[in-house]
């Protein structure tokens, strides 16, 4: 089943504090390869000190060979939220038992528990099956081999590719017919749900990049080289929202990843957008995307022509000596900006027929 973006977030963090090359990390594996198992609770919350019964209390400083020695004893050991000092060792964790588990040994069965009672990090390592399990909530995640955590890394930053191609295509497609004044709602919704789509396998990189620590230098190049220049989806937002919808353009923006569909329905997003949901209805651009691609003409002046003329074919019918009244222009900005979109027309009319 596939986690939600809550669920997602859950486990990146969880990644990023046992990633290969951290300390705790390497105690980690010096129990696995010991086989003596343990339980392990990363946050010392008053929910988690409720749980204790006995053990004893140490509060020393974090060594990967400390926990790998006080692993030998059967209780578990707490430590900090962020696994800088090892607080107790040897204590029996009592969790509600009516918790629901199904998890078949005793100390994954406390671990599933105890981290949905108190939402902490728990670790439960198997001495018998010799694996890794992380607890968050309701979050499980088995830690895996390098090898196969980077073929899948490999086989995301695949599909993101494609998926990036697709965007940029539609990006482009949408430039074309706003200079030509052509745009529907469909032509805008397929740029969304491309950016979504990104959005979505960009959390699946990063946790892989997480849990790859610092095996994972080059997946996370490759992931910020496919994902530069993305920010061109916001200037869409603010070219096309509704003006009630304006000030939450940076919230909208953020709701991408929760769409959990591979292809979203195009009318569940025009909807979520508050746009027409017959996908062939006509948009005007406010001109806030094309108007930045103007040379030197900073994000303040192209605000105030928006403001002034209110979509970007008005900008581009304005004369010189209208767009020269607008503030932050003068005569030359006038004549550069008209004569951009000029040539730009033209090369959107020459793609056209081509």
């Amino acid at each position: 089943m596939a986690l939600s973006p809550d669920d997602l977030d859950i486990r990146l963090k969880m990644l990023r504090l046992v990633a290969p090359g951290s300390e705790l990390r390497e105690g980690l594996e010096s129990i696995l390869r010991a086989r003596t198992g343990a339980l392990i609770v990363v946050g010392d919350s008053p929910e988690v000190l409720a749980l204790m019964d006995g053990g004893f209390r140490l509060d020393v400083p974090f060594v990967a060979s400390y926990l790998y020695e006080l692993a030998k004893m059967d209780g578990a050991i707490v430590l900090t939220r962020d696994a800088s000092r090892i607080l107790y060792a040897n204590t029996l964790l009592v969790p509600q038992p009516s918790i629901p588990s199904f998890e078949t040994g005793i100390r994954h069965r406390t671990a599933e528990r105890v981290a949905k009672q108190t939402g902490e990090l728990v670790i439960a390592i198997s001495q018998r099956r010799n694996v890794i399990s992380l607890y968050k909530g309701p979050v499980k995640y088995v830690l895996r081999e390098t090898a196969d955590i980077l073929a899948k890394a490999n086989e995301a930053l695949a599909t993101l590719a494609r998926y990036r191609q697709l965007y940029d295509e539609a990006l482009h497609t949408l430039s074309v017919l706003e200079l030509q004044g052509e745009v529907t709602v469909a032509d805008v919704v397929a740029v969304i749900a491309r950016a979504a789509t990104i959005d979505r396998i960009v959390k699946l990189v990063e946790a892989y990049v997480a849990e790859l620590g610092t095996e994972g230098r080059l997946v996370a190049m490759q992931l910020k080289e496919l994902t530069t220049s993305l920010e061109a989806v916001q200037l869409v937002l603010r070219d096309y929202l509704p003006e009630a919808l304006l000030s939450r353009v940076g919230e909208l923006r953020a709701t991408f990843a929760d769409w959990d569909s591979d292809n979203p329905d195009a009318s569940t997003i025009a909807r979520a957008l508050g746009l027409p949901t017959a996908m062939d209805a006509r948009l005007q651009p406010r001109g806030y995307r094309i108007l930045c691609r103007v040379p030197r003409l900073p994000m303040p002046v192209v605000e105030n022509l928006v403001a002034a003329f209110g979509s970007l074919e008005s900008v581009q019918q304005a004369s010189i000596e209208a767009l020269d009244e607008v503030d932050g222009i003068g005569e030359m900005r006038a004549r550069v900006i008209q004569e951009t979109l000029r040539r730009m027309r033209e090369h959107a009319y020459q793609e056209r027929h081509l």
